[in-house]
């Protein structure tokens, strides 16, 4: 659906009308924020996890050991997890198509491009670190357990 709707708008030349940072806004809205929330409603539903977490039976609780995490935690999880990351990456194509013409990269876009690789890097490399938990489940005090395990805490 999603796709839709940012095929029409690029179609309709409303995305290329708009310029490098508002289209960058609209894409984020159009895209990143509804997969975000999305993904935030499933991790603080009945089913404490989104589908692919709850196929591999896994879920998202409540680092404290309540049972059901809040949507508010489970959007500040997801946003840090997903929203950011790809808004990043948003951020490094949007800039370097305004920055083609000039012929030169702006050094914020090379932080920007370093960024939006690195910070997934660490993402991945913390599940090996430790107890596995990430720092988007440090910031919003989550956990994800086996629907087995039972809950134990470390923050």
């Amino acid at each position: 659906m999603l796709a839709v709707v940012g095929a029409a708008l690029y179609f309709a030349k409303v995305v290329p009308a708009l310029g490098v940072w508002a289209g960058n806004a609209v894409s984020f809205l159009v895209l990143v924020m509804p997969v975000t929330v999305a993904l935030a409603r499933f991790e603080s539903g009945s089913r404490e996890a989104t589908i692919g977490k709850h196929a591999r039976g896994l879920r998202v609780v409540d680092v404290d050991g309540r049972s059901q995490v809040s949507f508010g935690r489970a959007l500040l999880r997801n946003a840090v997890k997903v929203a950011v990351p790809w808004g990043l990456g948003h951020v490094v194509v949007y800039g370097l198509a305004g920055s083609a013409s000039s012929g030169s990269v702006p050094v914020w876009l090379v932080v920007a491009t370093a960024a939006a690789y690195v910070l997934p890097a660490v993402y991945v490399v913390t599940l090996f670190l430790g107890n596995g938990r990430t720092p988007y489940d440090r910031l919003s005090r989550t956990i994800v357990v086996r629907n087995t395990d039972p809950i134990v805490a470390s923050a």
